[in-house]
């Protein structure tokens, strides 16, 4: 964001403000008010006349007819022009991130801004960019993530920013060794140099990320937040987890890894240490309150339980379950322990673009079950989801995903359809109610 547009001073007008969760669950409503913001941060809520008195040269946004809500989170982000729109087919997962090789690239910077602008275009002000994997030289890892966190801060959006680490098992579930000893002589030697990732040590990616985050913070600390990414369990040896968790613990940031996704995954890790993901990550002391496990799709009763205990969060990536056959996590088991659920598009949504409304209307429908008195997500718990829960795996919990006086001025406002004011008031539920509501 640029620093003219991140200072305005403005009011917002909006018929209906969504607020936030209360404690009960329920969506906190305010009607008929303004929203003064003052240095780009929320500096009152109130009656219009009230908020705007005096304040007759301030610009003015909104109406009453519309809707103000938080800016919307896109947990788990990775670039910005689709698989399918360079090539790549829907495939199971393990078959499908081989063919990402041929890719052609358009440079760091206009890939972002492309999904950049879809995400603005449906309310998403704040992004987790998890960059797929550094390559080439500690040069080129930086002038790459500088293009993309510049993209970030040209467009004015929020970014938590992490790149994926692997440092075994790039081309399978087995070791690379054993691969390439399969391959005929002109295939191996085609695809050896492409597994240089495997080659760098973990220490060089934490020496990275440190100077990386020093100099952003400096240069735009408030809309730009480092986080660590190590790809997943089959990819990570368990010294390499290790010191990515005690350098993200002494820094203070967040750790995104990808836990897992498939069947395969999940298979992988029974079979490498006799027990789940999960309970290798507790085992070698991976599990905690700065870890957001992206995918989850296939984690046991006994999984969400050390989840749960550890204070982890889960990033649900519905369309990408769904496209690549990959899974459905089981969200309804996981809220039934109070996990805190992220929301992420992943490589895109069902309509191959960066839509988040329409990725919200498929978790709450996905997630519906049978029988009358479920306790499946309702709708604004699904904005919970992709707002404030999404914040905080970004890196800007406690201020960002809720409004109210104090957090920054990230508002997104709805011109509602006809007849959805009706709705936008918190009813009694007259079945739940325990005496008679209404006669006939």
């Amino acid at each position: 964001m640029t620093e003219d547009f991140a200072a305005t001073d403005c009011i917002i007008e909006a018929g209906t403000v969504l607020c936030g969760l209360n404690a009960n669950g329920q969506m906190h409503l305010r009607h008929d008010v303004g929203i003064r913001v003052e240095n780009g941060m929320i500096a009152q809520i109130g009656p219009l006349a009230a908020v705007g008195y005096g304040r007759d040269s301030l610009p003015r946004f909104g109406s009453p007819e519309m809707i103000a809500m938080p800016g919307l989170v896109n947990s788990h982000h990775h670039f910005g022009l689709t698989p399918l729109m360079m090539g790549v087919g829907f495939a199971p997962l393990e078959l499908w991130l081989p063919r990402f090789r041929a890719m052609r690239s358009v440079g760091p910077r206009l890939d972002t801004l492309y999904s950049a602008i879809e995400m603005l275009e449906s309310g998403t002000t704040t992004v987790h960019h998890i960059a797929s994997g550094l390559s080439g030289t500690p040069d080129d890892w930086d002038s790459a993530t500088d293009a993309v966190l510049g993209a970030y801060q040209e467009i004015g959006m929020r970014v938590g920013y992490s790149f994926m680490m692997r440092d075994r098992n790039i081309l399978t579930y087995a070791p690379d060794a054993e691969v390439l000893a399969k391959l005929p002589f002109d295939v191996r030697s085609w695809i050896e140099p492409q597994l240089a990732p495997a080659n760098v040590p973990t220490g060089d990616y934490m020496a990275f990320f440190k100077a990386s985050r020093s100099k952003w913070q400096e240069r735009n600390g408030q809309f730009v937040r480092h986080h660590l990414a190590p790809a997943n369990l089959h990819w990570c040896s368990d010294e390499s987890l290790q010191m990515i968790f005690a350098t993200a613990r002494e820094a203070g940031c967040n750790i995104h890894m990808h836990l897992l996704e498939t069947e395969r995954q999940a298979a992988f890790a029974r079979s490498q240490y006799g027990c789940s993901a999960v309970e290798h990550l507790n085992d070698i002391g991976c599990l905690g309150p700065e870890l957001a496990i992206g995918h989850g799709n296939w984690t046991t009763a006994r999984d969400l339980d050390l989840i749960a205990d550890h204070g982890c969060c889960i990033c649900h990536n519905a369309s990408s379950g769904l496209r690549l056959g990959s899974g459905i996590a089981p969200v309804n088991a996981m809220r039934k322990r109070n996990i805190p659920i992220a929301l992420g598009i992943d490589q895109s949504n069902i309509a191959d673009d960066r839509d988040m409304l329409l990725e919200m209307k498929l978790v709450w429908a996905l997630h519906r079950e049978t029988g009358f008195w479920n306790d499946r997500p309702d709708a604004a718990a699904v904005l919970q989801m992709a707002s404030e829960h999404g914040a905080k795996t970004a890196g800007y919990g406690g201020s960002v995903g809720r409004l109210g006086p104090g957090p920054p001025g990230d508002i997104v406002l709805f011109r509602p359809r006809p007849g959805a004011r009706a709705v936008l008031y918190a009813p009694t539920p007259l079945t739940h109610a325990g005496v008679p509501r209404a006669t006939t």
